[in-house]
């Protein structure tokens, strides 16, 4: 059965000089986070922007995938340290992710992380959700 999640979005004024806040979600986690252009294409001042929570979300997703990858190879992660660094170029979107793990994994090498690591950002559900990013780049290491 597929889940739904929904997020309410109030926005006032034109782009440039107008301003948002992201109201409630779903699960109340998060809510009365404010928006605007020039955080999101300069300065974020305090403000969240679109691309702050898909780095969020990709990360966390990424995280999730690699994780349930290695345990199924038998390889249960103790800790993983993920971060998803997305760069935005006003006038053409989102250009590049970049995501970077840290693992600590007991009984597993480098290579095996690696191409662990490359298999969820491959499938994870938000990698294929932004698979029209011209670049998405992984980097690994093992603690």
């Amino acid at each position: 059965m597929a889940t739904e999640r929904r997020a309410q979005v109030i926005w006032r004024g034109d782009l440039m000089s107008g301003s948002g806040r992201i109201e409630n979600v779903t699960s109340g986690a998060i809510g009365g986070l404010d928006v605007s252009w020039p955080a999101r294409s300069e300065d974020p001042g305090g403000k969240t922007s679109p691309e702050e929570l898909i780095a969020a979300a990709h990360a966390t997703c990424f995280a999730m995938a690699l994780s349930h990858g290695l345990a199924q190879g038998g390889h249960v992660p103790e800790r993983l340290d993920t971060s998803a660094t997305v760069s935005f170029q006003p006038g053409e979107g989102i250009v590049k992710i970049a995501l970077h793990v840290e693992g600590t994994v007991p009984g597993i090498d480098a290579d095996a992380f690696r191409a662990a690591a490359e298999g969820a950002k491959a499938n994870c559900p938000v990698s294929k959700a932004l698979a029209g990013v011209p670049e998405i780049t992984l980097e690994t290491s093992l603690a």
